[in-house]
């Protein structure tokens, strides 16, 4: 209760202070009534009051805060749900109006499908009306169709029998599904039959008077019945009948089984083929007057017209050709090719008519008569053509090119008619061309050159090899214009392989004939000395004659390996052409072009077994870049040849066959320069001196003065054979400056082929990378600085990289003396000494001393041989060291020598 009281207090003095505008004047009324009517304490003092205010004052300011926060966050709420008022008040209101127009329009609706089911049902009453009028009106004019085209045809009205039945062929389609359809079928094909039948005789009278307007009707009368093809077959079989009697009443000389013939009026297939296809483009330049006068396609009457006449051959161009490939045997290919290049040259000139109407055709098309709109009948027309051509062959392809000629691109046509019975003949290429070059070989061996009877023997034999290499070389350029002419390139890789066999086969034939054991000593016949200075070596007259014939066909050798660098240069310039062509058609179909023929006839090619896997690998293995040297351009400097030499090797088994012939002539020529010392060596093993012994015996008791012997004087054979190898260097004075000698001198017994190419081609080699020095490295030439490798003698089939460099002449002598020297060593060591039967210590010792004067002789030319120093060590050990050495050696390749030692000194 006092609580209460005390609040009502509060609110009335609130309320008292809300009544004064002043407040001083409200504290002043309030203490002034203190002491009117109040008790004592009732009434608070200034300082109560005071309290009494603030604490209102701040629960006042307190509720205000609140009272704005609930405010604040009351406003943007407020904001929203005022926004949502509006917006469901705009859906309800739209709502509401959608709802009453569906409700008038469903009134509306019910009106309107009323009358669009009764005007549906109108209209198929209508649609069935007429379906059955026209089937009325059909049935009607079928029952008088056969009356009335009797009737035009009858009155030679072809025109309007066609129309009559091309109006009938269209209402067939009301018949369709029906039991009817059938008898109507065959009435019309029946009627079109008669009408074909009454109008042909007319047609073929009109064709071959060449009366065109006449052949344009009938073209439109066979067009209604949709008997294109016919026509086309009329016309095409009365244009070919000259060319077909002109092709079948034919005789010739070089086709066998073709009895009943004019034996007058034969001739060759080539010039009768030739006459042919003139009369040919005779009249297909007639032709292409006639044909744009009848045909809307002109251009494919005209191809058609080309195909039918070669399918008509009788017998066909293919039998033709087999026939003549089979009476001229392995001389045929260039009549074959003689034939493939006429048949192409009229091929050129039929795409060339092909174009002129193409372009007729394509920028001036032909309107027909009675047309309403060009257009319209551009597209019959072309309706019209696509569905012949469906029946009669692939639809002709009209492409403008780069160049602005029109390129007929199928080649299914008259292209592959014209050039089909080629492909086999191409595609066997390689072989045809094997057969040839034989025929050629076999006359050129049996040729016997004019100048025979005023040469000398040996010179004769290396000149008409000369002579037969360079018929050869034009056999091999004759090739690659064959190849080009009937394959255009892509017979490449039997042309390769038909020119290393044509190399091969001469090489080896002359081989055998010139360096043959048998040739040899009876063909060789006997030259001069050289120089009288040599007259004092020991060979015959026969052997001069060898070293010169073998010298002049070293020479030779040069001379082909020269020429074969030209003649691959030729063949590079050749590829590099077709594999453009066949880079280009990769990524472009009209980039099958080729001068002088038609893209048809590529096209074929492309197609043919002569476009392979291994041709496209040769040809993307053609560094094209770097080639750009003229394939006529001569090869001036040594540089150039070994750039050739090693840049190209397309004719690899021509040159391992000519590193093989050179080897054979260097190996006659060290043979017959050897052979005296052999001769000598011969009798070496039978000497007696091996089994000798001391015949002197000392007495019992006697004293003999033993007097030791120093050296032993060498054996008149060792002699002889050390002052041969001496006289070597003044032979080869003669023939230092000779080609010759130069010629493939890598291949040479006992020399390496790299190790002669770093000496003319050092490459430097860092000190820390250099390998160390072979002992087998040795000195050539005290003049020139030069090491060989030696090497297993046993000649290999592996081809060596040819000395293209002019040599000096003093590392040729010397490389030529050290082959030599180590060729005889090798047969003295390796032949001749293992054949000595015994070696008594006397002839041991003799053996010692013959093998050290060799190897100082040896030396003097600037040669070591290990295996010869090996024989001078074991001929000259001691018994007592050699028997101990033998019982604790083992037999091995490098126990050979001592093995042989000790047998002949009976250690073993």
């Amino acid at each position: 209760m006092e609580v209460e009281g005390q609040a009502s207090s509060f609110l009335d003095l609130f309320a008292s202070l809300d009544e004064h505008m002043d407040i001083a004047e409200w504290i002043n009324k309030l203490l002034g009534d203190t002491g009117k009517g109040h008790q004592p304490g009732s009434v608070p003092d200034v300082s109560e009051l005071a309290t009494r205010l603030e604490v209102a004052c701040q629960d006042t300011s307190s509720q205000l805060e609140r009272t704005i926060d609930d405010i604040s966050r009351a406003v943007p709420r407020l904001t929203y749900d005022l926004h949502f008022l509006r917006d469901s008040a705009l859906n309800l209101k739209q709502a509401l109006t959608t709802l009453q127009g569906q409700l008038a329009v469903s009134i509306a609706d019910q009106e309107t499908t009323r009358a669009l089911d009764k005007l549906s049902y109108l209209d198929s009453v209508k649609r069935h009306m007429e379906a059955s009028r026209d089937v009325l009106k059909e049935a009607e004019n079928w029952s008088t169709l056969e009356s009335e085209v009797t009737s035009f045809l009858a009155d030679l009205q072809y025109a309007k029998a066609a129309e009559r039945l091309a109006e009938a062929s269209r209402s067939m389609v009301v018949f369709h599904n029906t039991a009817e359809f059938e008898n109507r079928r065959a009435l019309m094909t029946s009627l079109q039959n008669q009408l074909e039948a009454s109008l042909s005789s007319a047609l073929v009278a009109a064709i071959n008077s060449k009366d065109l307007a006449s052949c344009k009707n009938y073209y439109s009368v066979f067009s209604n019945i949709q008997r294109e093809g016919e026509f086309r077959n009329y016309y095409n079989g009365s244009r070919r009948t000259p060319l077909i009697e002109l092709w079948t009443t034919a005789s010739f000389v070089d086709i066998d089984g073709e009895p009943g013939k004019e034996e007058t009026k034969r001739t060759k297939f080539t010039e009768f083929l030739s006459n042919f296809y003139r009369q040919f483009l005779i009249i297909i330049r007639e032709e292409q007057v006639h044909c744009p006068a009848i045909f809307p396609d002109p251009q494919q009457a005209i191809s058609s017209f080309i195909q039918t006449t070669i399918d008509a051959l009788t017998p066909s161009l293919s039998q033709r050709l087999s026939s003549v490939a089979d009476h001229y045997g392995g001389p045929a290919l260039p009549e074959l090719i003689r034939a493939f290049r006429i048949t192409e040259d009229f091929a050129v000139a039929v795409d060339k008519i092909m174009e002129k109407i193409g372009f007729a055709t394509l920028f001036s098309p032909q309107v027909t008569a009675g047309s309403e709109d060009p257009i319209k009948s551009h597209s019959r027309r072309l309706s019209k053509r696509m569905s012949m051509s469906r029946r009669i062959g692939p639809p002709l392809r009209h492409t403008v090119s780069i160049s602005g000629k029109i390129f007929n691109g199928n080649a299914g046509g008259w292209e592959q008619a014209l050039f089909e019975p080629f492909v086999d003949i191409q595609s066997d290429y390689e072989p045809l061309e094997k057969k040839f070059l034989e025929h050629s070989l076999y006359a050129l061996h049996t040729r016997v050159s004019d100048n025979e009877a005023a040469l000398s023997g040996e010179s004769l034999s290396a000149r008409i090899f000369r002579e037969q290499s360079q018929d050869v070389f034009s056999m091999a350029e004759d090739s690659i214009a064959r190849c080009m002419d009937l394959t255009h390139g892509y017979g490449s890789v039997g042309l390769l392989q038909s020119l290393d066999y044509l190399f091969t086969t001469f090489l080896n034939t002359a081989r055998s004939e010139l360096l043959g054991s048998s040739a040899v000593s009876s063909s060789t016949p006997t030259v001069p000395i050289p120089d009288e200075a040599l007259d004092e070596l020991e060979y015959s007259a026969k052997d001069w004659g060898t070293i010169q014939l073998t010298l002049y066909l070293l020479d030779a050798c040069r001379v082909i390996r020269e020429r074969l660098s030209l003649l691959e240069h030729k063949l590079r310039a050749a590829l590099v052409q077709i594999a453009n062509i066949i880079r280009l058609s990769r990524t472009d179909s009209q980039g099958l072009y080729v001068p002088n023929t038609t893209r048809g006839e590529v096209l074929l090619l492309s197609q043919s077994t002569l476009n392979s896997a291994e041709l496209n690998t040769l040809l993307e293995s053609l560094d094209v870049g770097n080639f750009n040297i003229n394939p006529g351009q001569t090869l001036s400097s040594p540089a150039e040849e070994a750039v050739t030499t090693t840049s190209l090797s397309l004719l690899e088994g021509t040159r391992d066959i000519l590193v093989t012939f050179a080897r054979a002539c260097q190996t006659m020529l060290q043979e017959t320069l050897l052979s005296p010392l052999f001769q000598h060596l011969a009798s070496y093993t039978s000497l007696s001196i091996w089994t000798a012994t001391d015949t002197k015996q000392r007495e019992p008791g006697s004293y003999e003065l033993r007097i030791p012997t120093f050296s032993l004087s060498p054996t008149p054979t060792i002699q002889r054979v050390s002052e041969g190898l001496l006289n070597l260097p003044r032979l080869f004075e003669v023939y230092a400056e000779d080609d010759a000698l130069a010629f493939s001198i890598e291949s040479l017994p006992f020399v390496d082929a790299e190790s002669f190419q770093l000496i003319l081609n050092p490459t430097p080699v860092p000190l820390a990378e250099a390998p160390p020095p072979s002992r087998h490295l040795r000195r050539l030439s005290s003049a020139v600085s030069s090491t060989v490798l030696i090497k297993s003698p046993t000649p290999t089939h592996t081809p060596l990289p040819s000395t293209s460099q002019h040599l000096p002449p003093e590392l040729i002598v010397s490389t030529w003396l050290t082959s030599l020297s180590l060729s005889l060593l090798s047969h003295l060591t390796r032949s001749v000494l293992p054949s000595i039967p015994t070696l008594s210590p006397r002839g041991a010792a003799q053996l010692s001393s013959d093998l050290g004067y060799l190897s100082n002789v040896v030396r003097a030319l600037n040669v070591e041989w290990n295996d010869l120093e090996k024989w001078k060590e074991y001929a000259e050990m001691n018994d007592d060291v050699g028997k101990e050495k033998a019982s604790k050696a083992e037999s091995s390749k490098d126990n050979d020598i001592f093995i042989a030692v000790a047998k002949m000194r009976g250690w073993t």
